[in-house]
């Protein structure tokens, strides 16, 4: 077995968490992939896995071999893809991620309509709420909500989104509408918890920050029970922007102190700091043309 294809089961079984799962990801056998990952360790000298009778595990060795193997590989698929010519048709995986919500509202139908584009993709996607690491866990594309560490991979800002108080127009009839963060007092309020930790609800206007823990009625552990109990009348919540998007079109939610909601940044990244391949670059460029134009992510 050559060291390329080595390196590929090395990655395999890692990602994989196991020697069998790996075998049939990769349609070998399992002795040839033991003896593949036992060759190259003995070639290193070194122990990329800890084995045991019921996982498998990366030592510090193999963490960092890994990520080395990953960048290879993929410059070496980019590279084939070039020489092939088959830039103008991209073709193979691509795994792309985003936090759960929005990836359920914005990015499923952004990504059903590249894979009509580019009948050659084959889409994976990871929404969970937590940071994703693109290189430990194999994904390509990620989209990210917030200010973006300091990281040498690729990256384009395709917009914003705030975090913004809304209401039934009903309960604004009603109860009257804020005109500051403290007459949040003496309304009825919706806390999304996983979007203010501890309760406290921070606004900031003018480069001057206030922050409210305001007495809640509810606190939902999720972003539809918050806005389904704000579009029903139960009182002001507070979310993304881009999650009560058609609620605001629809006239079901107005937004409320608007003012005190500065832009947080969304931006695309992928993680092949070179030479792109063509499946990556596809899919990259796709997602990042589809949020530019998308009114909910718009900067302003």
């Amino acid at each position: 077995m050559d060291r390329l294809q080595t390196m590929r089961v090395f990655a395999a079984v890692a990602e994989e968490g196991g020697f069998a799962a790996a075998a049939r990801r990769l349609r070998l056998s399992a002795p040839s992939v033991t003896r593949a990952v036992a060759a190259l360790e003995a070639r290193l000298g070194a122990r990329l896995l800890h084995r045991t009778t019921r996982q498998v595990r990366l030592t510090d060795v193999g963490a960092t071999y890994l990520a080395d193997c990953r960048r290879i590989l993929a410059e070496v698929d980019a590279a084939d893809d070039a020489a092939a010519g088959r830039h103008a048709a991209p073709q193979g995986p691509v795994a792309v991620t985003g936090s759960a919500l929005f990836g359920r509202i914005v990015l499923a139908p952004i990504l059903l309509d590249c894979l009509d584009r580019h009948p050659g993709i084959e889409l994976t996607t990871l929404f969970v709420d937590r940071v994703v690491d693109l290189v430990d866990e194999g994904i390509d594309v990620a989209v990210r909500i917030g200010e973006l560490p300091d990281s040498a991979l690729p990256a384009v800002r395709v917009g914003s989104v705030r975090r913004v108080l809304c209401a039934a127009p009903a309960y604004l009839a009603r109860r009257g509408r804020p005109a500051t963060p403290a007459d949040l007092a003496g309304h009825d309020t919706i806390d999304f918890v996983n979007l203010t930790p501890g309760g406290e609800w921070a606004f900031s206007r003018d480069g001057r920050r206030q922050a409210l823990r305001p007495r809640a009625r509810l606190r939902a552990n999720n972003a539809d029970m918050a806005i389904a109990a704000a579009v029903a009348g139960g009182g002001i919540t507070r979310v993304l922007s881009y999650m009560i998007a058609p609620e605001v079109r629809a006239g079901a939610l107005e937004v409320v102190l608007g003012d005190f909601a500065p832009p947080i940044p969304v931006t695309v990244v992928h993680k092949e700091p070179g030479h792109t391949s063509a499946r990556v670059r596809a899919v990259f460029d796709h997602v990042v043309a589809r949020l530019r134009s998308d009114p909910a992510i718009a900067d302003g």
